[in-house]
């Protein structure tokens, strides 16, 4: 395969990547946002983000990847004591921001102290 080839196939697949993610996000969120939803639902709704962040860094936090040879204690994790920094953040300030910001310097930090 020549290099301009994979040059036009690699650009047509973020093109087309680019292209599927705005039409799948944005045209279900503008219609929704013409429509008046009931209470339950909008309160429902409210819960996918913390949700996904939940499953997003729970498995990190939890399972991090080391080699199967180089596995450390749960209580040696640099991300529970990220995760747990971040939690406590949120809870005083209520900033999505702050409590991310606060777990990156803690992991960080915690990373260095352990040396990992």
């Amino acid at each position: 395969m020549s290099s301009a080839l994979s040059q036009s196939l690699i650009w047509t697949v973020i093109i087309g990547m680019a292209l599927t993610n705005f039409a799948f996000r944005f045209i279900p969120m503008s219609v929704l946002s013409k429509i008046k939803l009931p209470d339950p639902v909008m309160r429902w709704l409210g819960f996918i983000p913390i949700s996904v962040m939940g499953a997003l860094f729970a498995k990190e936090i939890l399972l991090p990847a080391f080699d199967a040879v180089d596995t450390i204690p749960l209580y040696l994790n640099p991300g529970i004591f990220g995760g747990i920094g971040a939690m406590i953040a949120f809870r005083l300030t209520r900033s999505f921001m702050i409590s991310s910001l606060a777990g990156m310097a803690i992991y960080v930090v915690m990373r260095f102290l352990l040396g990992h």
